[in-house]
């Protein structure tokens, strides 16, 4: 699903070069959950960028499913999170004065497609919160609208979920409840990357790799 060979990213600040990314080689096979940890500064950030086609490589490659979208346009990248990528961060991202079922379907105004609101009352449903269809994200707790979030996520059909501290802004019974939800979806064959820095969020995961100063100093399988 990803593969990523000898991978640079380096930002330019000023006359300054600062090396975000330190020739980064790493595989995840489809249908893996994986977990990114490390310091701030270390890196994950970045490489969430890179794998969710928000940001390119300054040189090496980036493979998903088997395309290389190293040096792809921003209409080319844009096209590829739409059909492949479903993106969930710590501050849900919801939009305030929408309801669930308008948030979910925001990702199917990009693309042609037909029965949108028929497809997000399914994802809603999917994830067990449909009869929170019709209510804002004030109206809802912290779950809750983390739960909107995956739904939206999951609208598209992506064969890739990328999670940005998912549970950062959630307590810990709620956090438990969404991590083994997105346990099961993995179970179900979707790939899922997470960024944490949280060890026992990264322990729902089958692998992690941590990371520092850009490199990858270990890896651990569960």
């Amino acid at each position: 699903m990803i593969r990523l060979v000898d991978l640079v990213k380096i930002y330019e600040i000023g006359d300054v070069k600062v090396q975000a990314l330190d020739h980064i080689n790493l595989n995840i096979e489809a249908g893996e959950m994986v977990s990114i940890m490390g310091p701030s500064g270390s890196g994950k950030s970045t490489m969430m960028n890179i794998l969710g086609c928000l940001d390119r490589p300054s040189s090496g490659k980036y493979i998903l499913d088997g395309i290389d979208v190293s040096s792809m346009t921003d209409n080319q990248l844009a096209n590829i999170r739409n059909k492949k990528i479903g993106f969930v961060f710590q501050s849900f991202n919801l939009l305030p004065r929408l309801n669930a079922i308008l948030n979910v379907e925001l990702p199917l105004i990009y693309i042609e497609t037909k029965n949108r609101r028929t497809r997000a009352m399914k994802a809603l449903e999917l994830v067990g919160i449909a009869q929170r269809a019709g209510h804002k994200p004030s109206e809802m707790s912290g779950g809750e609208q983390q739960r909107v979030a995956i739904a939206r996520a999951l609208v598209n059909n992506p064969a890739l979920i990328l999670a940005d501290e998912p549970t950062g802004n959630l307590d810990t019974h709620t956090s438990q409840s969404i991590m083994s939800f997105l346990q099961e979806l993995n179970q179900k064959g979707i790939t899922i990357v997470i960024v944490t820095h949280e060890e026992d969020i990264a322990n729902y995961t089958k692998r992690t790799v941590y990371l520092r100063d850009g490199i990858i100093v270990q890896e651990k399988t569960r």
